[in-house]
Protein backbone atom coordinates (compact mmCIF):
# COMPACT_ATOMS: atom_id res chain seq x y z
CA UNK A 1 0.00 0.00 0.00
CA UNK A 2 3.23 2.39 0.74
CA UNK A 3 3.96 2.57 -3.28
CA UNK A 4 0.41 3.16 -3.82
CA UNK A 5 0.35 6.37 -1.77
CA UNK A 6 3.80 7.42 -3.03
CA UNK A 7 2.79 6.86 -7.14
CA UNK A 8 -0.71 7.38 -7.67
CA UNK A 9 -3.09 10.34 -7.78
CA UNK A 10 -6.08 8.21 -7.72
CA UNK A 11 -7.28 5.14 -6.36
CA UNK A 12 -9.98 3.31 -7.29
CA UNK A 13 -11.53 0.18 -4.62
CA UNK A 14 -13.53 -2.88 -6.24
CA UNK A 15 -15.82 -5.51 -4.01
CA UNK A 16 -16.44 -8.50 -5.22
CA UNK A 17 -15.88 -7.74 -8.80
CA UNK A 18 -17.50 -4.38 -8.74
CA UNK A 19 -16.49 -1.30 -9.14
CA UNK A 20 -17.32 0.98 -5.79
CA UNK A 21 -15.60 4.53 -5.66
CA UNK A 22 -12.62 6.57 -7.10
CA UNK A 23 -10.39 9.39 -5.21
CA UNK A 24 -7.30 10.35 -4.00
CA UNK A 25 -5.10 8.50 -1.33
CA UNK A 26 -6.65 11.56 1.12
CA UNK A 27 -9.81 11.63 -0.36
CA UNK A 28 -10.36 7.89 0.17
CA UNK A 29 -9.38 8.28 3.87
CA UNK A 30 -11.25 11.02 4.89
CA UNK A 31 -14.64 9.47 3.63
CA UNK A 32 -14.01 5.88 4.55
CA UNK A 33 -11.54 5.84 7.14
CA UNK A 34 -12.04 5.78 10.85
CA UNK A 35 -10.63 8.53 11.89
CA UNK A 36 -7.29 8.30 14.01
CA UNK A 37 -5.63 6.21 16.03
CA UNK A 38 -3.74 6.23 19.24
CA UNK A 39 -1.21 4.41 20.70
CA UNK A 40 0.23 5.37 24.35
CA UNK A 41 2.88 4.07 26.17
CA UNK A 42 3.02 4.55 29.79
CA UNK A 43 5.89 4.85 31.95
CA UNK A 44 6.55 3.70 36.03
CA UNK A 45 7.51 0.48 37.56
CA UNK A 46 3.93 -1.26 37.47
CA UNK A 47 3.04 0.04 34.26
CA UNK A 48 -0.65 1.17 36.06
CA UNK A 49 -3.07 1.37 32.65
CA UNK A 50 -5.84 2.05 34.49
CA UNK A 51 -5.94 5.97 35.40
CA UNK A 52 -5.09 6.36 31.63
CA UNK A 53 -7.93 4.22 30.49
CA UNK A 54 -10.50 6.24 32.21
CA UNK A 55 -9.01 9.46 31.33
CA UNK A 56 -8.70 9.05 27.49
CA UNK A 57 -12.51 7.52 27.80
CA UNK A 58 -14.27 10.27 29.79
CA UNK A 59 -12.00 13.05 27.80
CA UNK A 60 -12.21 10.98 24.62
CA UNK A 61 -15.51 10.35 24.20
CA UNK A 62 -16.36 7.86 21.47
CA UNK A 63 -12.86 6.05 21.75
CA UNK A 64 -12.26 2.49 21.26
CA UNK A 65 -9.84 0.66 22.96
CA UNK A 66 -8.21 -1.89 19.94
CA UNK A 67 -5.29 -3.26 21.63
CA UNK A 68 -3.75 -3.53 25.46
CA UNK A 69 -0.45 -4.77 26.39
CA UNK A 70 1.80 -4.27 29.52
CA UNK A 71 2.56 -0.63 29.30
CA UNK A 72 0.73 -0.21 25.95
CA UNK A 73 -3.10 1.17 24.62
CA UNK A 74 -3.94 1.56 21.41
CA UNK A 75 -7.57 3.08 20.88
CA UNK A 76 -9.08 4.21 17.70
CA UNK A 77 -11.49 7.43 17.62
CA UNK A 78 -13.52 8.77 14.96
CA UNK A 79 -12.40 12.11 13.56
CA UNK A 80 -16.37 13.17 13.82
CA UNK A 81 -15.83 13.35 17.91
CA UNK A 82 -12.96 15.20 18.33
CA UNK A 83 -10.19 17.32 16.42
CA UNK A 84 -6.18 16.65 16.18
CA UNK A 85 -5.55 20.08 18.34
CA UNK A 86 -8.15 18.92 21.49
CA UNK A 87 -6.68 15.13 21.27
CA UNK A 88 -2.64 16.76 21.40
CA UNK A 89 -3.43 19.45 23.90
CA UNK A 90 -5.10 17.28 26.05
CA UNK A 91 -2.41 14.55 25.77
CA UNK A 92 0.27 17.64 26.37
CA UNK A 93 -1.42 18.42 29.30
CA UNK A 94 -1.84 15.27 31.34
CA UNK A 95 1.67 13.96 30.14
CA UNK A 96 3.29 14.17 33.48
CA UNK A 97 0.49 13.34 36.05
CA UNK A 98 -0.28 10.25 34.02
CA UNK A 99 2.49 9.08 33.30
CA UNK A 100 2.59 8.68 29.82
CA UNK A 101 6.25 8.22 27.73
CA UNK A 102 5.32 8.77 24.90
CA UNK A 103 2.56 8.88 22.39
CA UNK A 104 1.52 9.38 18.95
CA UNK A 105 -1.60 10.35 16.90
CA UNK A 106 -2.08 9.00 13.46
CA UNK A 107 -4.62 8.96 10.47
CA UNK A 108 -6.14 5.74 9.58
CA UNK A 109 -3.99 3.60 6.83
CA UNK A 110 -4.49 2.84 3.42
CA UNK A 111 -5.24 -0.36 4.33
CA UNK A 112 -7.86 -0.20 7.12
CA UNK A 113 -9.43 1.94 4.93
CA UNK A 114 -9.60 -0.86 2.11
CA UNK A 115 -10.24 -3.58 4.62
CA UNK A 116 -13.10 -1.47 6.44
CA UNK A 117 -14.82 -0.57 2.90
CA UNK A 118 -15.06 -3.91 1.68
CA UNK A 119 -16.39 -5.54 4.13
CA UNK A 120 -18.57 -2.88 4.62
CA UNK A 121 -19.39 -3.66 0.92
CA UNK A 122 -19.60 -7.22 1.26
CA UNK A 123 -21.73 -6.85 4.32
CA UNK A 124 -24.44 -4.54 2.58
CA UNK A 125 -24.45 -6.93 -0.19
CA UNK A 126 -24.97 -10.29 1.68
CA UNK A 127 -27.93 -8.34 3.84
CA UNK A 128 -29.30 -6.86 0.10
CA UNK A 129 -28.63 -10.93 -0.93
CA UNK A 130 -30.80 -12.36 1.84
CA UNK A 131 -33.75 -9.60 1.36
CA UNK A 132 -33.60 -11.28 -2.18
CA UNK A 133 -33.95 -14.86 -1.28
CA UNK A 134 -35.96 -14.28 1.92
CA UNK A 135 -38.70 -16.97 2.36
CA UNK A 136 -42.19 -15.62 2.29
CA UNK A 137 -44.63 -17.46 4.52
CA UNK A 138 -48.67 -17.47 3.75
CA UNK A 139 -51.39 -18.36 5.88
CA UNK A 140 -53.71 -20.51 4.43
CA UNK A 141 -56.84 -21.22 6.08
CA UNK A 142 -57.59 -24.43 7.29
CA UNK A 143 -60.84 -26.17 5.65
CA UNK A 144 -63.52 -27.56 7.85
CA UNK A 145 -66.27 -29.88 7.19
CA UNK A 146 -69.85 -28.83 7.19
CA UNK A 147 -71.44 -32.19 9.03
CA UNK A 148 -73.23 -32.59 5.51
CA UNK A 149 -70.12 -32.96 3.66
CA UNK A 150 -68.59 -35.51 6.29
CA UNK A 151 -70.88 -37.54 5.56
CA UNK A 152 -71.76 -38.13 2.29
CA UNK A 153 -69.42 -35.29 0.32
CA UNK A 154 -70.47 -32.05 -0.54
CA UNK A 155 -73.11 -31.58 -3.03
CA UNK A 156 -72.90 -30.17 -5.94
CA UNK A 157 -73.34 -26.36 -5.78
CA UNK A 158 -72.30 -26.56 -1.73
CA UNK A 159 -68.97 -24.77 -0.89
CA UNK A 160 -67.17 -26.62 1.68
CA UNK A 161 -65.02 -24.11 3.93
Amino acid sequence: MEECEALCTRMAIMVNGRFRCLGSVQHLKNRFGDGYTIILRVGGPDGDLLPVMKFIESELSGSTLKEKHRNMLQYQLPSSRTSLTHIFSILAKNKETLRIEDYSVTQTTLDQVFVNFAKDQSDDYHSKDSVRRRDVAIEVPTLSCSPAAAEGGAALGESVM
